[in-house]
């Protein structure tokens, strides 16, 4: 696997010399300042790699932008309303840009609305670490009787319904707007920015999507945009829901593995591929992760490596991000299954047969705590769960090791 760190930007807390002490051997990011819609520029992108080709102190880091981590597809895309074939238009011409600059794997997410979603950004655990949890019941509470979203009710089962109401009573006015925004954080852009009435307006203007209609929409963007990736050789990888389930009344078509393969058999080229994402995924219990990089390994461009803890087996449940060897999903079992379709890859020539990877997320630990860094990507915290992936990494690649992977 190709080691990958995702950086934020010259705002992020955590540093290019950070990254290089981790010995990491690419980066991930994104102009998170571009508006959405508009083009991404040579010179913006140009830009973005000479900043984090130094160090500090002015010496070569030794480090490339690698993956795009995201180019946003914008609401009007999702909704097909306003500028919105101008923004598909801005959107290949981005993607031009950066194959122009040597990027060849685009990572991208469908989701309507929220990027992610949230109700703790830093739950402590036993040990004092702290992580990002998403709690069902909270999350009714905000849904039902703060965001008070018509219908909303509905949507959840009497005894969530009922204890969120409990729960929404015995809130302070402090918990009720940090409990607002978490939610809201998970907003693509500038998460401060936005109000709720901002964030009912976007619902509003999905009132007419239902998930068969925007899984049109994403098959029509992939009839325009994937033929022109894989004629320039650009690797697209569609981010999985997070969490995946449906949340707000909104549509959801990237949350299992039928999803999956269904938008991959819309169009059906190399080039229209998979972020294996085990920590969204692992979200249900259904999915099985190892065996969906069995299954749909041939098309995996970019793997986010995290695990979560469930509360329950429910298909909508709480979770929280555990440690990268701890939670439900077997991480020796997925990246054994990563390994052996490196090896299948290399044997049939393929230039990509080394797929980029990130440790995605992480808890807050040590010196983490009280940084103020992005939520879910400290700098202790990535580096540990990265150092227990290469560890599981090089066991399996071990000749010695049983059923191991030379």
């Amino acid at each position: 696997m190709r080691q990958t760190w995702r950086w934020f930007g010259p705002k992020d807390r955590v540093s290019i010399d950070d990254m290089r002490q981790a010995g990491v051997q690419g980066v991930v990011t994104a102009l998170h300042h571009v508006p959405t819609g508009e083009v991404w520029t040579a010179d913006e992108i140009a830009r973005r790699q000479d900043g984090l080709s130094r160090m500090r102190d002015g010496s070569a880091s030794g480090l490339a932008w690698e993956v795009v981590e995201s180019l946003p597809v914008s609401e009007a895309i999702k909704t097909q309303t306003g500028d919105w074939r101008a923004h598909v238009a801005n959107w290949i011409a981005s993607m031009r840009n950066l194959k122009a600059a040597g990027i060849d794997v685009l990572c991208y997410n469908f989701m309507p609305v929220l990027d992610w979603t949230r109700t703790d950004l830093a739950w402590r655990r036993p040990t004092g670490a702290t992580c990002m949890r998403f709690d069902f019941t909270d999350f009714a509470a905000f849904d039902i009787h703060i965001l008070a979203r018509k219908g909303a009710a509905e949507d959840f089962p009497d005894e969530i319904r009922d204890e969120a109401a409990r729960r929404f009573a015995a809130m302070d006015d402090a918990r009720r707007e940090e409990l607002a925004g978490n939610v809201v954080f998970g907003l693509p852009g500038a998460a401060e920015s936005f109000s709720l009435d901002d964030v009912r307006d976007l619902l509003e203007s999905y009132a007419p999507v239902t998930d068969a209609v925007l899984r049109r929409h994403f098959h029509d963007f992939l009839e325009q945009v994937a033929p022109v990736a894989q004629e320039i050789g650009m690797r697209l990888c569609c981010h999985p829901d997070d969490p995946p389930f449906g949340l707000l009344g909104l549509p959801r078509v990237m949350s299992t593995e039928a999803d999956y393969a269904e938008r991959m058999a819309a169009v059906d080229l190399p080039a229209n591929g998979i972020t294996l994402c085990s920590g969204s995924l692992g979200a249900r219990p259904d999915n099985d992760l190892p065996g969906m990089m069995r299954r749909l390994g041939d098309r995996v461009h970019f793997l986010h490596l995290r695990n979560v803890r469930r509360d329950s087996d429910a298909l909508r449940g709480s979770f929280f991000e555990d440690e990268h060897l701890g939670g439900q999903t077997d991480m020796v079992a997925l990246i054994a299954a990563v390994l052996q379709e490196e090896a299948r890859r290399r044997a049939a020539g393929r230039v990509d047969h080394q797929i980029p990877m990130r440790p995605d997320h992480g808890q807050d630990i040590l010196d983490d705590i009280g940084r103020g860094g992005q939520p879910g990507y400290p700098a202790i915290g990535r580096l540990k769960g990265l150092a227990e992936l290469r560890g599981v990494e090089a066991a399996l690649s071990h000749p010695v090791v049983a059923g191991g992977v030379a």
